[in-house]
């Protein structure tokens, strides 16, 4: 029997890993693909916009959402019973896309591939990292030397980073229309030294691309797991002790620009890494998206209101251990009381 192909999609928080996936449903060529989409936290909102995006092959029976922990973590709990149930269905998918978190490693859910119950049914066909070429260039993910030569030295972006630089078969280095040459050099330059020898690197714009590209690598991936170093392959455990998630709960709004103004505020002040969620808008009929990476923030309107439905949005925040939740929430909710003191 042949074995299904997995791609697995890698990527750092609002690289455009869901943005990816979107597309190649949108462009599946008539083939029967399963997603498994992971959150960090509790709340989960990828696959719910995957779910409601008018997409032939985004539909309930074909996404499988799994919240609260990276599957890195939660392989043995959460990934392996879902891959099971994929494979035993009287009608098994063609293909299978797992959307990792942005803060998971992939190496782990590659091992999983080993487990007896999948092993005979299963290949990575291959893992594809999405990279924001914006936020390479900038130095989000790279250590100064100041900060290297500290004997209490801990970065944890630039450790997920790497790891899912070092495990890929292919890169897309996306958002390429943000950066000038000169930025394009250096977020080429900061992933030179991780990729494996003969890994692509796809310039991308919206994580746009012929499917044919990225589907049938036939790298087998967890057939060669020695050639995938990981920072954490000497540890016993890998948790994300260094980041948290949590949501805000938002009431209709009735100006849109004095909210995002709040939330870019709230944003660079707290240093949030991923903002991202929904909102009603008094007086509109669609539901309104938002979408924050860093200092940049996008919204669009992406789906009417169903009959009934409960008009209250609600936005996820991610970011390093230690955030201010109270405040945070108070200024993305605008507490009048709070955003004048600031």
């Amino acid at each position: 029997m042949r074995k299904i192909p997995t791609t697995i999609i890698t990527g750092f928080l609002g690289a455009g890993k869901s943005t990816l996936v979107r597309h190649l449903m949108e462009h599946n060529r008539g083939r029967r693909i399963a997603l498994i989409v992971n959150e960090f936290g509790d709340v989960g909102i990828d696959g719910n916009m995957l779910a409601s995006c008018g997409v032939a092959g985004c539909t309930e029976d074909s996404i499988i959402e799994l919240a609260n922990g990276c599957l890195c973590c939660t392989v043995a709990d959460e990934f392996l019973p879902v891959m099971q149930a994929l494979v035993e269905r009287a009608n098994p998918p063609e293909h299978i896309l797992i959307e990792t978190s942005g803060l998971a490693l992939p190496k782990p859910l590659v091992k999983a591939f080993h487990w007896p119950e999948i092993r005979s049914r299963v290949t990575v066909d291959g893992v594809v990292a999405v990279i924001d070429a914006e936020a390479a260039a900038s130095g989000r993910f790279t250590s100064t030397p100041e900060e290297m030569a500290r004997p209490d030295h801990d970065n944890p972006l630039e450790e997920v980073f790497d790891d899912q630089l070092t495990c890929a078969d292919m890169v897309l280095l996306n958002k390429v229309d943000l950066v000038d040459a000169d930025g394009l050099d250096r977020a080429q330059a900061r992933m030179a030294d991780k990729l494996r020898p003969g890994v692509k690197v796809v310039a991308t714009r919206h994580s746009a691309l012929d499917p044919v590209v990225v589907l049938g690598l036939d790298a087998g991936a967890e057939d060669d797991l020695d050639t995938r170093p990981s920072l954490h392959d000497s540890a016993a455990d890998h948790d994300h002790d260094d980041f948290e998630s949590f949501a805000v709960a938002l009431p209709e709004v009735a100006d849109l620009d004095a909210l995002a103004e709040r939330l870019r505020r709230t944003i660079a002040d707290h240093d949030i890494l991923r903002l991202k969620g929904f909102v009603a808008v008094q007086g509109k009929a669609a539901r309104h998206v938002i979408q924050a990476v860093g200092a940049r923030l996008d919204g669009y309107y992406d789906r009417p209101w169903g009959p009934g439905e409960d008009r209250k949005g609600h936005v996820v925040v991610i970011g390093r251990k230690g955030l201010a939740r109270e405040d945070i929430a108070a200024r993305v909710q605008g507490d009048a009381s709070v955003i004048t003191n600031r």
